[in-house]
């Protein structure tokens, strides 16, 4: 009993320090990530990944940068362009460039692995999307007719303005505090699965079981049969985006090929939920093609990039992780940690005084900020168009709107919810309240009481007016 307590709590130990290393660039990635997403217009580029050549490609792979690193939303949002008229071929460029270039990934690598490792992000990822370019023809084989057996989301035009313009508006620093939060509360799951699962691993597992799975000493055949049964082990893990990270490390501190290390890390992607993830968003059919195919082209990305990086002597000599020998002390990092902390409280201040806007609306189902220009999902109810992240939630809001549209009123928790923006509001400190027909609403600013009140005239999907009752003038 002695001995799994200690496994236990050795465990949780690695899993918390792990979370102590890499907290502030968490932070500053998602921060970045949520900035850029808010500021940078990206309506002209997703008209055009339609046409054939090197062009699109670049275009798909430029909006995957400057998008959200969760793999479900990049999932849903690849489904969503490829039904606006996006080769398939180029939405899953952009869905690989999403979870596989953004700027927290490289941060948080940087951080455990060292650059080198930033910089097998990069060349693997624009190895990928080549070879996904090589493969464009098999990708999109039956497109139009699975477009066409599939139904594409009402949209919103939005007004486009240039990134510098962008960032001296408060609005745009708004929208980017509910994209960080949104990131971070869609990813949470993943990253606590990340740490706990990485930090058992690294505790518990012996290095004799990792040298039966992955070979070494064998040079070529080595790196080949690590790059192959690397993404096998982030199938059964679960783990996607940026939560897999701490598990590369773990990988890679038990000795695994950096090549197959690289190849586990672009096999967010292929985890069990986001293959059951292809199926519902596109056919049986299509999952099984788009898994094997991307299985294929991650492996051949990990061993082309140790290729490249054992010719140019790039390749790390030692299994080293920042993680190793590392303790919780006062130093550098716990002063960037509470920087951190303080700018996360920042944003979710910003988030919560933040004025509705006709750019964005919030999910009903699950609260996250939509993109009202490209969602995953629409549903209009009474005359109001709903947006969704996902076509999952878009379906469950269909199936039982009231249920949704009345949770938003009040929670088990005795907190309310503010039907516009979602956010949670406690009703004896609410900025603002309206009662229709002996039921009180509560928000969290009187901007959204008023857009609240606004009902239908006011900016599509930005208002939950329509909840059972009628709206008032």
């Amino acid at each position: 009993m002695a001995i799994f307590w200690h496994g236990v709590i050795h465990g949780l130990s690695e899993a918390g320090l792990m979370v102590w290393m890499t907290w502030w660039p968490l932070v500053l990635g998602f921060s970045l990530s949520g900035l850029v997403q808010a500021a940078v217009p990206r309506g002209g580029l997703r008209a055009k990944m339609g046409g054939t050549g090197v062009a699109p490609v670049l275009w798909a792979t430029t909006l995957g940068v400057i998008s959200s690193s969760c793999s479900y939303a990049a999932s849903a949002m690849a489904r969503a362009l490829f039904l606006r008229g996006a080769r398939f071929c180029h939405s899953i460029i952009f869905m690989v460039a999403s979870t596989n270039l953004v700027v927290e990934l490289g941060i948080v690598l940087w951080l455990l692995l060292g650059w080198p490792f930033f910089v097998a992000e990069v060349v693997g990822g624009l190895i990928m999307i080549a070879l996904l370019a090589f493969f464009g023809r098999v990708l999109d084989q039956g497109q139009d007719e699975l477009r066409a057996s599939l139904s594409a989301p009402e949209t919103e035009a939005v007004p486009a303005t240039s990134w510098r313009a962008a960032l001296r508006a408060r609005s745009t620093w708004e929208r980017g505090a509910g994209y960080v939060l949104g990131d971070l509360t869609m990813l949470r799951v993943e990253l606590a699965a990340g740490f706990l699962v990485a930090g058992y691993l690294t505790a518990c597992v012996p290095d004799t079981w990792w040298s039966h799975l992955f070979l070494t000493g064998h040079g070529l055949w080595s790196t080949v049969e690590n790059a192959v049964v690397a993404p096998l082990v982030a199938v059964l893990s679960f783990v996607c985006s940026v939560g897999n990270v701490p598990l590369a490390a773990a990988l890679w501190m038990r000795g695994v090929a950096f090549g197959g290390v690289v190849a586990f890390i672009f096999a967010d992607l292929v985890t069990l939920p986001l293959l059951l993830a292809y199926r519902r968003l596109y056919n049986t059919r299509t999952a099984i093609r788009l898994g094997l195919i991307l299985w294929v082209v991650m492996s051949t990305a990990g061993v082309v990039t140790q290729l490249l990086f054992g010719a140019t002597h790039l390749t790390p000599a030692v299994h080293h992780s920042a993680l190793m020998g590392a303790r919780i002390t006062v130093g550098p990092t716990l002063f960037l940690n509470v920087a951190a902390t303080v700018a996360l409280l920042a944003w979710w201040w910003l988030r919560r005084h933040a004025a509705p806007s006709s750019s964005t609306a919030i999910d009903p189902v699950c609260h996250m900020q939509v993109d009202i220009s490209a969602p995953a999902a629409t549903y209009r109810h009474e005359g109001t168009l709903y947006y969704f992240c996902s076509p999952s939630c878009g379906d469950s809001f269909a199936a039982a709107p009231t249920k949704y549209l009345t949770g938003m009123v009040s929670s088990p928790t005795g907190s309310a919810i503010d039907p516009v923006c979602g956010m949670r509001v406690d009703p004896e400190s609410a900025a603002a309240q309206v009662t229709i027909d002996g039921v009180t609403t509560y928000f969290c600013a009187t901007g959204c009481r008023d857009t609240f009140l606004a009902g239908p005239t006011a900016a599509p999907g930005t208002t939950t007016i329509s909840l059972g009752r009628k709206p008032v003038a």
